[in-house]
């Protein structure tokens, strides 16, 4: 069986690459500045699209490997690009797309992959024949192998799209996938003005504030690119500190790849304490500040 990764983000691809070379044998193509270090991690073939890409001429290129290399499996991961070229690959071919996988394995021919479904209030286990795939970030962690890839370089067409203007979008400039301690905040911390009495943690552990949908969207206490779950980033922290946070399917899916996770809730049944391996109940106000002087001690 062979099979190939897409993706034009070069930490999502290693992270796809080192899922998917266990499975079967594995190809890559990445449209991505500089994405040197992408042979580093199993792909036996790897295809660098060259040119200024947008979905259509991405999609062309793509589908000029996948028909040249005849493979079984076409990974696309899912980054706003990826899900646009996920479609147009899929219609091209006239073949079903299952998205959004974060496990896959095939038996007796049959394919297994599990998903969020409903909102990510449930995980859909789901056996098909299905060939097409988008993936999601954080599938496992990335690791490197030995043997690098042989690289092909693949100059794309001209796109019918021309870029007319580019707007930033007001953020930060935090890097929630690449922290090792994350301290995210929910409702239960009350205010917005109660954030000034979690930073002293966030501070003495080094770590990157974060927070639930809620926190970031509805009340807007922490900026969008703050906040974790599904629909949010999603993380994999050696430590993660949940603080108020009673952990919905929502944000359970967007930080279940923690190492380890303390949470500190006042509700006894909050959902979070099931996903945390250790846990106090208690009012995070008085219990925070205690931490802070032990670590500082």
């Amino acid at each position: 069986m062979r099979g190939i990764v897409f993706s034009d983000k070069e930490d999502i691809l290693s992270q796809a690459l080192t899922f998917f070379r266990q499975k079967m044998e594995i190809d890559a193509a990445i449209y991505s500045e500089n994405p040197q270090s992408s042979a580093e991690f199993g792909a036996k073939k790897l295809f660098f699209l060259q040119g200024t890409g947008f979905s259509d001429n991405v999609s062309d290129a793509l589908l000029s490997i996948i028909q040249k290399e005849n493979y079984d499996f076409i990974f696309i991961t899912s980054t706003a690009l990826g899900r646009e070229v996920a479609g147009i690959v899929s219609d091209k071919l006239g073949k079903e797309i299952i998205a959004e996988i974060f496990d896959f394995n095939i038996d007796n021919s049959k394919v297994k992959t599990k998903r969020f479904a409903w909102g990510g209030k449930t995980v859909a286990e789901e056996e098909s024949d299905c060939r097409i795939f988008t993936v999601m970030p954080g599938i496992v962690e990335a690791s490197k192998v030995p043997e690098k890839s042989e690289v092909s370089q693949v100059r794309m067409n001209d796109s019918k799209v021309s870029l007319v203007q580019t707007i930033p979008k007001s953020s930060s400039t935090v890097d929630l996938e690449h922290a090792g301690i994350i301290v995210s905040i929910g409702r239960g911390i009350g205010k917005k003005e109660s954030i000034d009495q979690i930073m002293p943690l966030v501070k003495a552990v080094k770590g990157e504030l974060a927070g639930s949908r809620p926190v970031c969207l509805d009340y807007q206490w922490l900026s969008e690119d703050r906040q974790v779950g599904l629909s949010g980033r999603k993380v994999k922290p050696k430590l993660y500190i949940a603080l108020g946070v009673s952990g919905q399917i929502q944000h359970i899916a967007g930080m279940r790849g923690s190492k380890t996770v303390i949470a500190i809730n006042k509700d006894k049944m909050a959902p979070i304490f099931e996903e945390a391996d250790y846990g106090v109940v208690g009012d995070l106000f008085q219990i925070v500040p205690m931490i802070v002087k032990a670590l500082q001690q």
